[in-house]
This record gives structure tokens, sequence and C-alpha cells, in this order.
């Protein structure tokens, strides 16, 4: 297997650290940043040291971390400040090397094998350094022969520190650490791993990687391997696009959905969302899921192929709103939704046409569709909707603001 000097930079505390920026005496007490509580965004995105070491999270409700913490000041976020330290940020990454693939706005992997700039650590505390001083920020750097456990060696010091994990060191260093520190290692593969009695990254090691395939699929076997030192996913360029594999959009509403009649509104923004950015892209969709969130925090998720291979709204939407009304038995309102597409089909390839379909139909919708597009595009979503969304479409659908451009709708690709 070649070797290779993989660094992983997670700038630390990033959104709290820009904001104290701004604000140095937000240094000396409990700070966090906080979504819209009006709008139910209200969880923490991000915390600075003190806050902390209150117990405060990220990703909990504002109002759970200021039980813990009463005197946490909660300041909203400003994406746009954050966005352009990110890029200076990846500027100054690329004068090292140009494989440089962010993990959003606050990591990125850098692959700087047989780098003239000197030895891979002296690369990280270099970098950790011009942050610093350039751009008064702190970072973490993991450096290893991996991207999964570069990645472990940012998290393994903070702030402000390197850590190397090499091919003789790392099962000192990994091993130990719980198995959901691992990359890719979500709630519900945590929840199955604690089933299997697997609590650390060695105790995944040591199985039989045939078991793990059986439980969890091809993604367990990527997890071993994860687990062993053996992957060897490419750390991908900066001028490198990500093949999409789904397009989607969820929204949390600023009011509960309460009835089939609100879904469907919310159904038909989400629709007409997904399809736009489908044609766009130039891709036909062949599956559609949906995913709901209660007021109870309890989610669920259901997916068909839709008939035939779509970029329309209707379509979608029709497919969506059925899934819906097969799944979900209204025991609690909702409070989130979701529409994504996958098994996508660039247009330039074959795009099957069933038999009871209508070619001129067909022709003249595009035609809509494309009219739709543009109008959209140089006047904003809601110039064009339809009159089943018309009623009571305030109250449930946000206004739009530039980190949310449509609607208050969250793109997922």
């Amino acid at each position: 297997m070649e070797s290779r000097d993989i660094l992983h930079v997670d700038q630390n505390c990033f959104f709290a650290s820009v904001e104290m920026k701004s604000h140095p005496e937000w240094r000396s007490v409990p700070m966090a940043v906080g979504g819209d509580s009006k709008q139910r965004h209200g969880i923490i995105l991000a915390k600075n040291p003190l806050a902390q070491a209150c117990g405060v999270k990220t990703a909990e409700a504002i109002w759970q971390a200021k039980q813990k913490c009463p005197d946490l000041l909660v300041v909203p976020a400003h994406f746009d400040q954050y966005v352009y330290y990110s890029e200076r940020i990846r500027e100054m990454f690329l004068q090292y090397t140009d494989k440089v693939e962010p993990f959003g706005l606050d990591e990125c992997w850098l692959d700087v094998t047989g780098s003239a700039m000197g030895t891979p650590r002296q690369i990280a505390d270099e970098i950790r350094d011009r942050v610093k001083n350039e751009l008064g920020l702190s970072c973490s750097v993991g450096v290893s022969f991996n991207k999964s456990f570069a990645k472990l060696g940012s998290d393994y010091k903070k702030p402000d520190a390197t850590t190397e994990i090499t091919r003789e060191n790392f099962k000192t260093i990994v091993w130990p650490l719980p198995v959901s520190d691992l990359l890719y290692v979500g709630r519900a593969t945590s929840s199955a791993f604690t089933k299997m009695n697997v609590k650390t990254i060695g105790d995944l090691a040591a199985l039989n990687p045939d078991f793990v395939v059986s439980v969890l699929g091809k993604n367990g076997y990527a997890l071993w391997q994860s687990a062993n030192g053996l992957e060897n996913d490419p750390v991908s360029p900066a001028s490198y696009e990500r093949p999409l594999k789904s397009v989607g959009n969820s929204t949390t509403t600023p009011r509960d959905m309460e009835n089939r009649s609100d879904v469907w509104k919310v159904v038909c923004t989400l629709s007409a969302q997904v399809a736009s950015r489908l044609r766009k892209h130039h891709f036909y969709a062949g599956t559609v899921t949906i995913w709901v969130r209660d007021t109870n925090l309890q989610s669920y998720e259901k997916q068909r192929a839709l008939p035939a291979e779509t970029n329309d709204e209707k379509e979608i939407a029709k497919l969506a709103m059925e899934l819906f009304d097969e799944s979900y038995d209204w025991h609690a309102p909702l409070r989130s939704f979701g529409v994504r597409t996958t098994h996508l089909t660039d247009e330039d390839d074959y795009h099957q046409i069933t038999l009871f379909e209508n070619v001129e139909k067909i022709q003249k919708d595009d035609k809509v569709n494309q009219a739709l597009d543009g109008l959209r595009s140089r006047y904003g979503y809601n110039i064009v909707m339809r009159g089943t969304q018309l009623e009571g479409y305030g109250d449930l659908c946000a206004e739009g603001r530039e980190d949310a451009p449509h609607g208050g709708f969250r793109e997922d690709l």
C-alpha cells in the first residue's frame, strides 16, 4: 500500500471564535452561537471553552444549555463571516498542496505526500501558527497515513495542538477510543455496535469482518477497515466536484404541521425546490424518499421508486404525499419534513418514458418548468407558487435569508 501523509485541520470552536474576534469581551464569559429560537432552530451551533466547561454541548436545545449554564450568552450566527474566514483558511492550505478536501466550513483534509515544504509535522505546526498569527483563530491538526486517523488526530488534543498517528502507534492511540469517535459512525450505527458489545475502536478491529458485514452490510466493512488502519480513500483536489448521488431539501417549520393540508403545502414547496435543482444539474430522479420528525422528536423515513424518471415537481410531490399518507398515523403533529430524490440519471443518458405518458404533455411541462426556473432564479422562489400553497404559506414557510435561499428550506446534496 502506497505511503501517504494526510493532515486533517479542525478549526477550534470555529463559529464562536469568529464571533469573539469581533467581541473580545465575550472570551471572559460563557458564550454560544445559537440558531433562531423564534424560527424553531433554537439549538447550540458552537460554544466557547467557558460554555463547554459548564457542560454546554453542540446541537442541544438552547433551553437545555441554559439549564446547565444560566449565565450563558447566546449570540446569533453570522454565516457570511464564517464563510469568509473558511475561504481565507482554504486559500492558505492551497499554498501547500492542491489536494485540499473541505469537510464542512471548519474542517479540511490535506494530502502533503512528498511535499518539499517540510515534514508533515512541520507543515502541521506551521499551519497552526499561521492560522493563529494571520487570522486570529486557532486550529488542531491530525497527521496520519489516512483520512480517518488524521481526523481522529485533530480531535485527540484541543485546542491548538498537533497529534501524529502512525502505523507504529495507532493501536495505542486509536484503539482505546470510543467506537463512536470513528468517522461515519452515527447514532444508528453506534446503537448497533452497543448491541454487539463493541465499545471501542479496538473492539471493532478485533471482530471478524464477515460478522460485521452480516450485521451492518458494506458500510460495516468500511468501518472495520478504518478501525484497522486499512482505509485508503483519496483526498479530493480542491477543483474536484463529487458526482451527485441525491438532491433533497428539508425544513423545520415555524409552527407545527397539524393536518394534511399543512403537510401538502410544505411538500409542494420542497418538491418544487428539489425539482428545480434537479433541472439545474440536468438530472432525472428515479426514487423519492420522505423524512419526517414529529413534535416528540421521533423521526420516520420511507422511499419508493417513481413510475418513470422525472424532474417534474408535480410527480415528486404526488409520490411524496402518497408515501406520507401511507406511513404516518398522526399520533403527533409534525415539526420537520424532508423530500429527497436518488437514483439520478443524467438527461443526456436514456430517459425512460412509459407507455402511459403523453410525449406532447411532457414537452409542454418542460417548457413551463423552464419558465418557472427562470422567474424564480431572477426574483426568488416565492414569486410563483401553486394555489394550494398560498393559504397559510407565511406561517409555515420562513422568509428567505441569504444562508437559506429557498425560503428557509435547507438544501441537501
